[in-house]
């Protein structure tokens, strides 16, 4: 790898670049809480196609496809994949007569057999109505042991599991503040793509929502509003994970082939400082402290030469540091990162940029 500078030597670099068609979100501004809530529905919901349950197959063709970890083509399947590797197990996409893992409904005890469909948010919750039941931006590929495994239990996290897939996740009792029922918690590297999917489902169906209280138990999130979603226990831990986890290269491009095949978006992932402008966690700050602190910019690229942060620790930053891809010193920023999470850009120049704050550093691109 080619050094830049001594500085720069051992930066981690991650850039996102959101794809979102121009004038797909038009309409938006101004808008927060609830009102950019229902407005966003409105968005996604106008032409978006319900393709099937059948056709996930082959969306899944295109949007969880292995780029990211042993890049070879097989499917990326979030409850098997192990992202510091090697993966016990790999499946090739298609159908079995053609060589392929997917699978329906057999009986398998163990891991590593087939892919299924899996609906992130269990359709028990819903009661497997479409076009809900049929929307890949929430209902993924997975192993087909460990999604029986995970059954109709929310999402959550465990310190004492009562079992544990090969890449880690894990089923066990809740110890997240507002709910001890059995929950699943997946890994780390995934969790903001749970949560983000789960932010879309309440967004996307926000019409619907009042029409699944017949479903509703113990065990599930949805509140039977239309406005908040989800109960505040739930809100709490979607919006720890979307700040623990920002947003991948793996989950843009997810997005685009979704968008390509249904015809429609996940916003928070084209806009995840959305997330925190229509919810709001009533967390402690003793029951945070076990969030990573991990950044992100939005939008990136940068077209007016305005950027923002989000992510968990922008509280401890006080100065952020622009840098060419060079090493040369562009631009200081010395002011209160949490309470604006705004930066004006002295250099507009288009190209590849490198924030640094703190210990960390994210690659932007101006256009």
């Amino acid at each position: 790898m080619k050094k830049y500078t001594t500085l720069l030597l051992g930066f981690l670099f991650t850039i996102t670049l959101a794809q979102a068609p121009a004038g797909y979100y038009d309409g938006t501004d101004g808008l927060t809480g609830y009102a950019l809530k229902t407005k966003l529905s409105t968005i996604i919901s106008n032409g978006a196609q319900d393709l099937g349950y059948g056709a996930l197959w082959v969306t899944y063709a295109t949007s969880d496809v292995d780029k990211y970890y042993e890049k070879d083509g097989t499917l990326l399947d979030m409850y098997s994949e192990k992202p510091l590797g090697p993966d016990a197990y790999e499946y090739t996409i298609g159908a079995s007569d053609v060589g392929g893992d997917q699978c329906g409904s057999a009986n398998q005890n163990k891991e590593g057999f087939c892919y299924n469909r899996e609906h992130s948010l269990p359709k028990s919750y819903f009661g497997d109505q479409a076009p809900m039941a049929n929307d890949a931006h929430f209902v993924v590929p997975s192993d087909y042991y460990v999604n029986s495994q995970r059954g109709n239990y929310p999402y959550g996290e465990t310190i004492s599991p009562s079992w544990i897939s090969t890449n880690g996740s894990e089923l066990g009792p809740s110890n997240f503040p507002g709910y001890s029922g059995t929950i699943f918690e997946p890994i780390d590297e995934f969790k903001g793509d749970f949560a983000r999917m789960h932010l879309y489902f309440v967004t996307r169906y926000e019409d619907k929502l009042t029409s699944f209280t017949q479903y509703q138990s113990a065990a599930n999130p949805l509140d039977g509003t239309t406005d908040r979603g989800y109960k505040q226990w739930y809100i709490n831990l979607l919006l720890k994970w979307d700040a623990q986890d920002p947003v991948s290269q793996k989950e843009i491009d997810r997005n685009n082939a979704v968008y390509n095949r249904q015809k429609n978006r996940n916003p928070f992932i084209d806009h995840p400082e959305w997330v925190k402008m229509i919810w709001t966690s009533t967390l402690s700050s003793n029951d945070v402290v076990l969030f990573k602190k991990t950044l992100s910019i939005y939008p990136n690229p940068v077209k007016n030469g305005e950027l923002h942060l989000s992510g968990y620790g922008l509280g401890e930053i006080s100065k952020v540091q622009i840098y060419s891809m060079e090493g040369k010193l562009i631009q200081t920023i010395e002011q209160n990162i949490k309470n604006t999470g705004k930066i004006l850009l002295q250099n507009r120049s288009k190209g590849m940029y490198i924030l640094k704050a703190g210990d960390q550093s994210i690659k932007f691109l101006v256009q």
